[in-house]
């Protein structure tokens, strides 16, 4: 049974959807079956993943509003290596009309029923914001990786994601736990960089992953060419340390490979 983890950050830059992209893409080389589910109506993770979001006719909008099932959203990126649940600015309008609907916050977590035996892993990228759509992805979810900039202002960030991760636990998904802080961006040039990346060490202690996320062009290019950066140039020094970041990330979750894969 996959475990399911959102990966979020309130603060917008700091690399959420290029670590979700990259991290599928890293487990799928791995060998796990990974399963993306793109929750940010930007669409930026669709394509990412090499999805045409503004085709998509079945999406994670349909899904949640109860029209289709979640099987049916599902398509898989041979380019990428992992399947995907594609979103576009349709899921914006979820936000207001999940606001109306019995039980709003637990529709993503029962959609995901009916597939976690199929998969590996299951990634969440969240919106920048804590909305109706990012507290379902929470209460989905077995774990939360956090990515972030070594910059004060993204502390802070994080202070507030704590906040709304403790009310979470406290108040419907007991089972949800930060993961891991991911550093990403980072130039060990930059004094206040490394400052930050102290402070975070010393306050998280094992919850900050030893790997590090360097600044990166090859990165930021990948999805222009509608790939994750290790599909793109799986050479190039970002590209790298995403792979190592994976193999840290499956480690430290104890990921195991499903026995039996249904073929979609």
């Amino acid at each position: 049974m996959a475990r399911i983890y959102s990966v979020a950050n309130q603060k917008g830059g700091v690399g959420k959807t290029t670590t979700t992209v990259n991290l599928a893409a890293a487990l799928g080389k791995l060998g796990y079956k990974v399963l993306l589910i793109d929750l940010d109506p930007q669409g930026n993770a669709s394509t990412g993943s090499g999805l045409e979001k503004n085709s998509l006719n079945n999406s994670l909008y349909e899904v949640l509003k109860g029209e289709i099932s979640i099987e049916d959203a599902i398509q898989f990126s041979k380019e990428a290596g992992y399947y995907v649940v594609g979103s576009n600015r349709r899921l914006a309008a979820a936000e207001e009309e999940l606001l109306n609907l019995e039980n709003k916050e637990l529709k993503l977590k029962n959609a995901l029923e009916a597939v976690k035996e199929d998969y590996d892993a299951i990634l969440i990228d969240c919106p920048p914001t804590l909305s109706i759509l990012t507290i379902n992805a929470f209460c989905s979810s077995n774990g939360l990786l956090i990515p972030m900039t070594c910059e004060y202002f993204s502390l802070e960030g994080v202070s507030d994601l704590v906040i709304s991760v403790k009310a979470v636990r406290e108040q419907v998904n007991s089972d949800l736990v930060i993961t891991g802080l991911l550093r990403v961006k980072f130039d060990p040039r930059v004094t206040l960089q490394r400052e930050v990346s102290e402070e975070l060490t010393q306050f998280f202690g094992q919850r900050v992953y030893g790997t590090v996320i360097p600044t990166n062009v090859r990165l930021a290019e990948a999805p222009g060419y509608g790939l994750p950066g290790v599909c793109y140039e799986p050479s190039s020094r970002g590209a790298q340390a995403y792979m190592s970041f994976a193999e840290e990330f499956a480690k430290k979750e104890k990921l195991k490979k499903v026995s039996k894969k249904r073929a979609r």
